[in-house]
């Protein structure tokens, strides 16, 4: 599709985060093409995520992150790939007194549309909105709750827009030519190159 060839992730990526507490063990998804859908499992906090990506075309289940506990699950899908995360909000704080921090809520923002909150928005809140690019995996901590959650980032190619200019810069000319030689004659060309260098 030549939505496709516009909101390809680039090769280049950056890991941001994570926000979140200290506990449980690190995991890391890696970094694909896409996010596909994200499936959440919470309740008074985010028990669990697990994403479903992009790779090639072809679409890859990573694993659970977080315990098995919460009574409320949604899953998070997105037109891929026209539409792609661009920022993840949320707040992390203690479930219970004295315990390490959390991550209590989520939410999701798209080129298109928002998703949440998901969970109870208590405690430390957190963004990061990514603008011109887009989120291409997760990371963080999980154990008996998804403890912790950070980002893997990457910048959107945007040869397809270029080209998309070049056409209609081509198609601008072509009509300028068009009446320009109509009224002046031998020296349509010439003013026809200098429209396209002002508007280059």
């Amino acid at each position: 599709m030549h939505s496709q060839k516009k909101l390809v992730g680039s090769s280049k990526t950056v890991k941001v985060g994570p926000w979140g507490g200290h506990g449980g063990n690190p995991w890391d998804d890696g970094s694909y093409n896409g996010v596909r859908e994200i499936t959440l499992v919470y309740d008074r906090c985010i028990d669990s995520i697990r994403v479903l990506y992009d790779k090639n075309g072809k679409p890859v289940l990573a694993e659970k992150h977080g315990g098995n506990g919460g009574n409320l699950t949604v899953q998070v899908k997105l037109h891929y790939p026209e539409e792609f995360l661009t920022c993840v909000s949320g707040h992390y704080s203690p479930v219970v007194h004295g315990g390490s921090p959390v991550i209590r809520s989520l939410t999701f923002k798209s080129n298109q549309r928002a998703f949440g909150p998901f969970g109870v928005e208590e405690g430390t809140p957190f963004t990061f909105p990514m603008d011109g690019g887009m989120i291409v995996g997760f990371s963080g901590r999980g154990g008996w709750y998804l403890d912790a959650i950070g980002l893997c980032l990457s910048p959107i190619r945007t040869a397809g827009l270029y080209d998309t200019v070049q056409q209609k810069l081509q198609k601008f000319g072509n009509l300028a030519t068009k009446r320009l030689g109509n009224r002046y004659g031998e020296h349509g060309s010439r003013a026809n190159a200098r429209t396209q260098k002002a508007y280059a």
